[in-house]
Formats: structure tokens, sequence, C-alpha cells
């Protein structure tokens, strides 16, 4: 099945990409359901990736300030190249709007999928609901060649 990835709008698809994070969060890792859901849901740019009868598989946000989140997808969607096509869709994205950099606090399981992608971690590791985390940073320089 084809996978396609579309910025969607809170309020008309917030039960499909809570949805995702709720099975990836919440069910699989134990991120207690209150926190999953936040004040800053209704002013970040989401990502929705569904397969072709419509049926929601993985979900990201952006933030105004550039800090990407709640990257999750759904386990037997895993290592298909969905997370790196959304988080790539999420840099062009901060790039058109012309920020300078992003960042996101990684699962340190997961440091290595966005060192890859040329973040690099900055900082102690803490705890989020948890699970460690590191907070990592892409600078978009702007090409001026």
């Amino acid at each position: 099945m084809a996978v396609q990835i579309a910025p969607v709008d809170w309020q008309l698809q917030q039960r499909q990409l809570l949805g995702v994070r709720i099975a990836v969060f919440v069910d699989e890792q134990g991120v207690p359901a209150e926190l999953e859901h936040d004040r800053h849901d209704a002013r970040a740019i989401h990502l929705l990736a569904t397969v072709d009868d419509g049926t929601p598989v993985a979900t990201a946000r952006l933030l105004p300030d550039g800090h990407i989140g709640r990257m999750a997808v759904l386990k037997n969607w895993r290592g298909q190249g969905i997370g790196t096509a959304m988080l790539r869709a999420l840099i062009g994205i901060a790039r058109q709007k012309g920020q300078d950099s992003v960042f996101l606090h990684a699962q340190c399981r997961a440091e290595g999928f966005y060192a890859r992608m040329g973040f690099r971690g900055e900082g102690d590791v803490f705890d989020d609901a948890g699970i460690e985390h590191r907070r990592m940073i892409l600078p978009l320089t702007q090409d001026t060649d």
C-alpha cells in the first residue's frame, strides 16, 4: 500500500492524530494518557500519514518555535521510511517559514535515527514521561551561492 503524507487541520483530524499518538506513546510506551494532548496542538502544523484506504499510520507536528515533536509511526509500519519522510517534510516546512533551525526532544533509543538526519545532541539526558530523552538540533542554513 502507498502512504500519503499531508498537513492536516488539528480541529478536523484530531481523532486520527491522537489515535496514532495514543497507540504509540500511551499503549505501547506507557506514557500517561493525560500527557499526550497539550495546549500546543492547536497552534502546531500537523502531518498525518495515511494508507490508500485512509487509515492513519503516522503523525508528527511542528510548533512555531521550530520544535518538532509527537513523531509516531504505528508499530506495523515502522522501517518503511515513513518517519524519515515525515521528518523531511517538517524540515521543509520550517525552511519555507524561514526558520534558522529546528529542534526536538529525541527518545534516547531514537537518537541514531535523528543523527542520520543531521541532528546533533545538546545537553544532558533528561526524563520526559518516564522515558530518557535528549535535545537535538538541526541548523537550517540557507545556501547563499
